[in-house]
């Protein structure tokens, strides 16, 4: 999609990837879906296991439905209502749990002993990653001159994949990922070099509250061009512009992909080679989801 309203407001010609309107809501179904569909049947016989603030639960939900399997969805108690309900819909199992990483880790690896279920991890998986990329190589194959793309980075399987992805079809292309200030372990790992954790948050991007894995900090470390952070008052904003201007519903944690360009000067300062054809940057933004609590909008 395009808005000729926010090409105004960022200065530059903006192409969006609306995986707000993917398979269950998100694009988290890529990922889910190509990890759980590379298993054989004696793999997957006992079903899965995942952790999940809401979008990869329902992904994983629903892929294995499709395989005709049970699925255990580990959940921060503190999840959106929606999110839960729809894993529920799509059959899976919901587990609540405290709102750290540790206590994600260890009700997950609870469910696995008791179970035998097999482990599909948010993002730390080259399956999952995998499956994310598909959309970073769809956008290029479409837009094939786009000059960045942004995508919203938690754990980094979005990311991780649209740098392989995009720069898999056009080599050429900036990728930066786009992280709450409250949440900025990856902003923080790149710039230290150094893996930092962050076992909690309360970001209104409920989807972005988890940290990278060394995997996903390795393939960053090596392809992403920069981590953009942005405020909570920044998010809120950018979330109700989107609904307004180009009436599709995101969640908070999509509208951090264009919040950072909304910033006075935001794409000026990013360093953009200039078009030889003087006309305005392309760029691509990746929507990431759509599921919201409409009982529990902040605006």
């Amino acid at each position: 999609m395009t808005s000729k309203s926010l090409d105004a407001m960022v200065g530059a010609r903006i192409f969006f990837k609306c995986e707000n309107l993917q398979k269950t809501g998100s694009f988290k179904i890529r990922g889910a879906t190509n990890a759980i569909f590379s298993l054989s049947d004696q793999e997957i016989s006992r079903g899965i296991v995942t952790q999940s603030s809401g979008n990869h639960g329902a992904a994983v939900a629903c892929a294995a439905a499709w395989r005709g399997v049970p699925a255990w969805i580990v959940m921060p108690k503190n999840a959106a209502a929606v999110k839960r309900l729809a894993i529920e819909g799509y059959g899976g199992r919901v587990t609540l749990c405290e709102p750290t990483m540790t206590s994600r880790n260890e009700a997950s690896h609870r469910i696995q002993a008791e179970t035998g279920a097999l482990m599909i991890h948010p993002y730390d998986d080259d399956r999952v990653i995998a499956g994310q990329a598909t959309a970073g190589k769809e956008f290029l194959e479409e837009i094939g001159d786009l000059d960045a793309v942004f995508a919203p980075v938690s754990g980094g399987g979005l990311l991780s994949g649209t740098c392989l992805g995009a720069k898999g079809v056009r080599p050429q292309v900036q990728v930066f990922g786009c992280e709450p200030a409250q949440a900025d372990d990856a902003y923080r790992s790149l710039e230290t070099g150094t893996l930092q954790t962050l076992d909690s948050s309360n970001t209104i991007a409920d989807g972005l509250r988890a940290s990278l894995s060394p995997r996903t900090f390795a393939i960053l470390r090596e392809n992403v061009n920069a981590i953009l952070r942005v405020s909570e008052v920044e998010i809120i904003a950018a979330t109700r512009l989107v609904w307004e201007r180009m009436k599709i519903i995101v969640e908070p944690s999509s509208a951090v992909a264009i919040a950072p360009l909304l910033k006075e000067g935001g794409v000026a300062g990013l360093g953009l080679p200039s078009r030889p054809d003087g006309d305005r940057w392309k760029l691509g933004v990746i929507f990431s989801g759509g599921n919201v609590d409409l009982s529990a909008l902040p605006f």
